[in-house]
């Protein structure tokens, strides 16, 4: 199974960026995993919020065209633990999902358009977090989840 994160913005916050590369490496090993980055939307400054959440939800759209079943990190979605989550996980796997796509918004959030089209919402906590954070917690929990399924030491360390 493919496995895409699909991000608003690039990550540019090193210590964040150095995380997710350890765990994006760590990530090989299970499963073909990539980031997908959209670029912030130009003239940003000069719009309203919901002009850019459509203009990030445009580009948004285009990328989960392909996807089999999309999935938003959103704050209203279904919470899971760990061990739920990597259950969630091989529940796809099981269903012959060919690519799952994960997907953390912009500042604003998603366009209607997106979460119209969203198959799932699943949130990581009901805090909230900085949006590169977020991308740093999920690629450790993808890793947690790969680690589980396969009863691997990691999970209980």
């Amino acid at each position: 199974m493919n496995i895409k994160l699909i991000v608003v913005s690039k990550t540019d916050i090193p210590y964040i960026k150095e995380g997710i590369d350890q765990y994006l490496e760590r990530l090989k090993h299970y499963t073909d995993f990539q980031i997908i980055t959209i670029p912030p939307v130009k003239n940003g400054g000069k719009m309203s919020a919901n002009e850019i959440k459509e203009k990030e939800g445009e580009l948004i759209l285009k990328q989960l065209a392909n996807v089999d079943l999309s999935v938003l990190l959103d704050e209203h979605g279904k919470e899971y633990t760990s061990v739920g989550f990597s259950e969630f996980i091989q529940q796809q796997m099981n269903a012959g999902i060919r690519t799952l796509a994960f997907v953390i918004g912009g500042a604003f959030g998603f366009s209607p358009s997106v979460y119209a089209a969203a198959d799932r919402k699943i949130s990581l906590s009901q805090m909230t977090f900085n949006h590169q954070m977020v991308r740093l917690f999920f690629v450790e929990q993808l890793y947690r989840a790969h680690t589980i399924l396969r009863h691997e030491k990691y999970h209980n360390e």
